[in-house]
């Protein structure tokens, strides 16, 4: 019986062995590998307010429809050009997405860089794009019965707003959008990887 112990020790032993290198190998090296990945020429790291938007953005779950990769089809490209690894140099762990429920957002804050669209799509999307399938976001508002010097105010089109008050972005709706407005593809220079 003594001897049938030391050969589950064994296979534990061994599995223990096996998963660790795995996960060295599957997690660790690439990470390590792309660490070095110089950033695009032109491309800036996110500015405080834009990188608590990109904590917002994964919290709130945008990810699970939005990607952040444009990929070398003919269909993508309308969001942009093609990705390349010096895109993703300021923006660790990447937030590539996991579907194309939502448009590609890569570069949305040059496809749509008005405050305005981006506050509405937010409250209600629907007023603003009529099929959109995208939830609204009201809990980044506040609904107030008249704003205050330094508040956002979202004007809202008739239908789409409150019976009564005024809609203002909060803090958190206010660095959402500077983070989604900050997804802007740099050009690519003469000689830049694909």
């Amino acid at each position: 019986m003594n001897r049938g112990l030391n050969n589950v020790w064994a296979l534990v032993a061994a599995c223990a062995l096996v998963y660790g290198t795995l996960a060295i190998l599957l997690g660790v090296v690439p990470g390590v590998a792309l660490s070095p990945t110089p950033p695009t020429p032109g491309l800036r790291p996110l500015d405080a307010q834009e990188q608590r938007g990109r904590d917002i953005y994964v919290g709130e779950g945008c990810s699970y429809c939005h990607t952040q990769n444009v990929r070398p089809l003919q269909q993508d490209l309308v969001f942009g050009r093609p990705s390349v690894a010096g895109d993703y140099a300021y923006s660790t762990p990447e937030l590539l997405g996991t579907e194309r429920t939502g448009p590609d957002l890569s570069n949305i804050g040059t496809r749509q860089p008005s405050d305005v669209w981006q506050y509405l799509h937010l409250w209600e999307p629907r007023a603003v794009v009529s099929d959109s399938v995208m939830p609204a976001f009201p809990w980044l508002f506040q609904v107030k019965d008249r704003a205050g010097p330094q508040d956002v105010v979202v004007n809202v089109p008739p239908g789409f707003g409150p019976k009564q008050g005024v809609v203002v972005a909060t803090q958190d709706a206010q660095a959402l959008v500077a983070y989604i407005k900050s997804l802007k593809q740099v050009p690519l220079t003469k000689g830049a990887s694909r």
